[in-house]
């Protein structure tokens, strides 16, 4: 109603507390940007169908990932690309919820293209939003899948040509060219015309939802002056004399009228007789018990654990913040997930408290388990003072540089070859690590192991590893 057009939706904060910074009324969009004028228009539309209380908003990378500082709904983040796997399963799991997907071009058509394909071919019950500016927006201005013939941008100076980085991309056709999308529209965010159109575009792709009868997408062309380097006013003509005649305007599919409605069950998984199948150890017996500590400055350690992907760097980590866990502490675990592939380097980083932990992440560290000499290198100097240093010094063959640590030199790799298996080296590390420290009961770590080990024909090699790290210390009075 035009009385209410000026009202602000009851779907949005009143103030946007989430946000940083002093002003917590403005959004964080650049002057002229067209993300707030389509957050206005599916907040208007959530208002009105109801549906505040069931709507969740799955939010993407890019210049709307903070989304939800904005929606007073349900907000998921989620990795670059993601939103469309992770909405499917949000969907699959809460089949009352309506399901928001907010996508710019550069997360959907570049790095989530695999995920938004198979997510629409699967006819997913799910609304997208999917903002098409011709631009990686945030992070400077970089070429996107929709970047035009002869646009420059800080990856293409010259501009963009068809035999060097291929022709853009039409997202709303390619979807087309599937079976499973019901609706699908191309809108364009500016003139008030245009925005009308858009506006009813939003209703009927959450409607469509709504009633259950599919995938719906909503492309939207969306000025970025600050990324087009021209005034609000220019990029709102831009669209249009630009923009527009690559990608045309208009619904590309519309089948609600032919499609029944679809209820969905709310998939629920049985694991039973998994276990067997996959070899998983029972961990419902013994439980890991704190240790007594063998200096006070052990307690509460930041430790940073770091290696090669294959020594079972990430396992040690998750090892010991299970086993600290069960032992009543405050425990996290923060993986490092880059290339920590067979070869690459990984690392993680855990926390073992009395108290509750503000963050996961170990910038200066109490600990490094530090299983080959990169890790050495680049973790060492990021040490407190007096911290504990193991090392294994089976295939790092420099010392430390540093003079204000205590230093456990861990033959791992070679005590592990001689009870059968390299892949062990992490428990020997661990073992030596609880013995030093006294954090945790060995005994209890060793007989919790299927918790945190789940291939039962490991543990026993597992469980002597752990012994020989723990023996090592006691026996070199290390």
């Amino acid at each position: 109603m035009p009385k209410d057009s000026f009202v602000k939706a009851t779907s949005f904060y009143v103030d946007f507390d989430r946000k940083t910074g002093p002003d917590k009324l403005s959004t964080h969009y650049c002057p002229g940007c067209g993300h707030g004028n389509i957050h206005k228009l599916i907040a208007e539309a959530i208002d009105d169908f109801g549906i505040q209380d069931r709507t969740i908003f799955v939010w993407p990378v890019g210049c709307s990932v903070f989304g939800y500082y904005y929606y007073k709904c349900g907000n998921v983040q989620v990795a670059h690309g993601r939103a469309p796997a992770v909405a499917s399963a949000i969907r699959r799991a809460h089949t009352d919820a309506i399901v928001l997907v907010y996508q710019g071009d550069g997360d959907l058509g570049a790095i989530g293209g695999n995920e938004i394909v198979h997510a629409a071919n699967r006819g997913e019950n799910i609304t997208v939003f999917f903002i098409n500016n011709a631009i990686y927006g945030m992070t400077g201005g970089q070429m996107a899948p929709t970047t035009l013939i002869g646009m420059k941008t800080t990856t293409t100076p010259y501009g963009r040509t068809a035999a060097n980085e291929g022709s853009p991309i039409r997202i709303a056709e390619l979807l087309a060219a599937l079976e499973g999308p019901v609706y699908l529209e191309r809108v364009a965010l500016t003139d008030a015309k245009h925005m009308n159109r858009a506006r009813n575009a939003v209703r009927k792709a959450i409607q469509t939802q709504i009633q259950g009868k599919g995938f719906s997408l909503v492309e939207a062309l969306a000025p970025c002056p600050t990324g087009w380097k021209i005034n609000p006013v220019e990029s709102r003509g831009w669209i249009h004399s630009e923009l527009e005649p690559h990608f045309k305007l208009g619904v590309l599919r519309d089948k609600t009228d032919q499609i029944e409605a679809r209820p969905l069950e709310a998939a629920r998984f049985v694991g039973t007789g998994l276990d067997l199948h996959l070899d998983i150890a029972d961990d419902t017996g013994q439980k890991a018990r704190r240790g007594t500590l063998a200096d006070a400055g052990y307690a509460d350690p930041r430790i940073k654990i770091a290696g090669f992907g294959g020594q079972g760097i990430l396992l040690l980590g998750v090892a010991l913040a299970e086993c600290g866990m069960q032992a009543g502490y405050k425990v996290s675990w923060l993986p490092s997930y880059g290339p920590e592939m067979r070869g690459g380097t990984a690392n993680c980083h855990v926390r073992i408290s009395e108290a509750e932990i503000g963050s996961p992440l170990v910038a200066q560290s109490d600990v490094l388990i530090a299983m080959n000499r990169p890790s050495l290198e680049k973790f060492e100097q990021n040490m407190r003072p007096g911290a504990l240093l193991f090392y294994d010094s089976s295939l790092i063959l420099v010392s430390p540089q540093r003079s204000d640590t205590r230093i456990i030199k861990i033959p791992a790799t070679e005590m592990a070859d001689a009870i059968g298996s390299t892949r062990v080296a992490n428990m020997v590390m661990m073992g030596a690590y609880i013995q030093k420290t006294g954090i945790l009961d060995l005994e209890s770590v060793i007989g919790a192991m299927p918790s945190y080990i789940k291939a039962r024909k490991t543990i026993p090699l597992n469980q002597q590893a752990l012994r020989k790290g723990a023996s090592f210390v006691s026996e070199n009075a290390l």
